[in-house]
């Protein structure tokens, strides 16, 4: 199975309340799935590692073949394929995740697209935080 992931990470304030959005489609381009979580107080890099881990996850779960995960942030994906080093302690952590989950999927890519393609992911990962702060 061939799916396309689309990631975000949402942070109202930094650190602030946080959330993922995780868009997956499959080949034909038909909705997989749509993930709005809120994972509590984090900074912007962690929802957004937060993101790219369930995205790994979910691929991994629904037996992908072949995986391309896309996110607006460059950050994330210079810090995965080794351009920029992991200095944050609670950030290595989810690197080592992924480094393994990387490995235990065929066919893995990860790409940076401008904001505007990813407006479904962004939509779900701003969507979980605000149902969080609204209802305070």
């Amino acid at each position: 199975m061939k799916l396309t992931i689309y990631i975000d990470g949402a942070c109202r304030f930094n650190p602030g309340p946080a959330g993922i959005g995780v868009w997956i489609v499959d080949g034909q381009g038909k909705t997989l799935a749509e993930i709005s979580e809120f994972i509590g107080q984090a900074t912007n890099n962690i929802a957004e590692w937060s993101a790219y881990l369930r995205a790994l996850r979910e691929a991994k779960k629904m037996g992908a073949e072949e995986v391309s995960i896309f996110t607006d942030s460059q950050l994330l994906v210079e810090q995965v394929r080794g351009n920029f080093k992991v200095r944050d302690e609670r950030l290595k952590v989810f690197w080592r995740q992924a480094k393994q989950l990387q490995e235990e999927l065929p066919g893995f890519k990860l790409a940076h697209v401008p904001r505007e393609i990813n407006k479904m992911a962004d939509s779900l990962a701003k969507r979980s935080v605000e149902g969080k702060v609204k209802s305070k």
